[in-house]
C-alpha cells in the first residue's frame, strides 16, 4: 500500500509541474489585446485557464492526500535500529579500569 501511494505522489508532483508550466503568465493576454492575434486557441477563444485551473487545483489536492498519508503512515512504523545485535556500551568507569595499558610496573 505504502508503495502504490509513493508511486501515485512522484507521479502527482510531475504531473503538477507539468501543468503548472503549461499555463500562461498573467502578462500573457496583453499580447492579444494589442493584436497578437492567436491567443490560447488551442483549446478555443475562451483559452485554457479554466481547464488547466481545474487541472492543476485536482492534482494538487491529489498531492497533499498522498503527502499527508505518506507522513501517517510514517509515523505509525515502529522505529528498529539499523545496528542490531550489538551489546550495549560499558558506562566510562569499566572501561577505565579495564583498558588502561600504562598501568605496567617495572
Amino acid at each position: 500500500m505504502n508503495t502504490i501511494i509513493t508511486v501515485l505522489h512522484v507521479l502527482g508532483a510531475f504531473c503538477l509541474i507539468l501543468t503548472v508550466l503549461l499555463q500562461a503568465g498573467k502578462g500573457a493576454a496583453m499580447g492579444s489585446g494589442l493584436g497578437g492575434g492567436s491567443s490560447q486557441t488551442m483549446f478555443g477563444s475562451s483559452g485554457a485557464g479554466n481547464f488547466l485551473t481545474k487541472l492543476t487545483t485536482g492534482i494538487a489536492i491529489l498531492f497533499m492526500v498522498t503527502s499527508l498519508t505518506l507522513a501517517t503512515f510514517s509515523n505509525n512504523k515502529k522505529s528498529s535500529s539499523v545496528i542490531q545485535g550489538i551489546e550495549e556500551p560499558l558506562p566510562d568507569d569499566a572501561t577505565e579500569s579495564t583498558d588502561s595499558p600504562n598501568t605496567t610496573s617495572n
